[in-house]
């Protein structure tokens, strides 16, 4: 059974992290790096590549409490897809929420089904929703992942979905350009002329446009992505990280606008 069709073989994840290595070796590693480029002190064990609840309770508590053991490590986020949430790993994910800095992170990618059918993710939204308010009922902080400029989607389609992360009451959200990857059937559809990318131009504003329908309460923990030298097909663009960053502050001080200028608490946005 294939899966999604943007996901490489190597998953997400930070370049130049020892994936071979232990958890707690994997983090010291990491921790030497983020040192040396921010001055970083204390740390959050990010479990991003792939699905990080997809396995037994007893084997997820015991890499759980392997990260948490490192020194200067003060927090947990877990990374995972909606359908990988059963009520067993719901009561897990909660005793860490409740003893640690804690946040799970939930690919939502879209909220339109046609969309999660062309991505291959295999459940339908109503998936999403339920994954979320689940977690919410067991008091988790809740970050979801969406992705701007896929097949089909029309701007008020993605402009759609702040409304539905504020109706949902999300409480971060990490947002993504559609990126092409080597060796994945989006590649292949990209080769093809199937599908198109969308350009800086057309990125910056929409992001901005995003942003301002959003809850303000909403902590932004992403503007854009890359996908890394190596693997990245399209758009190359997304390599020039702070480059896009920069464009998007920019924009946002020329409009002289902020996230949440146009929400509305009674109707999501205007």
């Amino acid at each position: 059974m294939s899966g999604c069709i943007f996901c490489g073989a190597k998953g997400s994840g930070s370049h130049g992290i020892r994936a071979d290595l232990p958890v707690a070796l994997q983090i010291e590693d990491a921790k030497e790096i983020m040192r040396r480029k921010y001055h970083a002190q204390r740390f959050i064990a990010y479990f991003q590549a792939y699905s990080n609840t997809y396995a037994t309770p007893s084997r997820l508590c015991a890499l759980y409490d392997e990260a948490l053991s490192v020194n200067d490590v003060v927090g947990l986020m877990v990374a995972t897809r909606p359908d990988c949430l059963s009520e067993s790993i719901m009561d897990v994910l909660e005793q860490y929420s409740q003893s640690t800095y804690f946040w799970l992170e939930v690919g939502m990618q879209s909220i339109h089904d046609r969309s999660l059918d062309l991505l291959n993710r295999r459940h339908s939204y109503a998936t999403v929703c339920d994954s979320i308010q689940r977690a919410k009922r067991h008091g988790m902080r809740i970050c979801v992942h969406v992705i701007l400029g896929l097949p089909g989607e029309s701007r008020a389609d993605m402009l759609a979905m702040a409304s539905e992360l504020n109706r949902l009451e999300v409480d971060g959200i990490k947002i993504h350009m559609l990126h092409v990857m080597k060796g994945t059937r989006l590649a292949e559809m990209y080769d093809q002329g199937e599908v198109r990318m969308m350009p800086r131009n057309e990125y910056v504003p929409l992001v901005c446009d995003f942003l301002e329908r959003l809850n303000p309460e909403i902590l932004i923990h992403r503007l854009t992505g890359d996908g890394g030298h190596d693997n990245l097909v399209a758009p190359l663009w997304s390599l020039k990280k702070f480059e896009v960053l920069n464009q998007i502050d920019a924009e946002m001080a020329a409009r002289g606008t902020k996230q949440g200028q146009l929400f509305d608490p009674g109707a999501g946005y205007q």
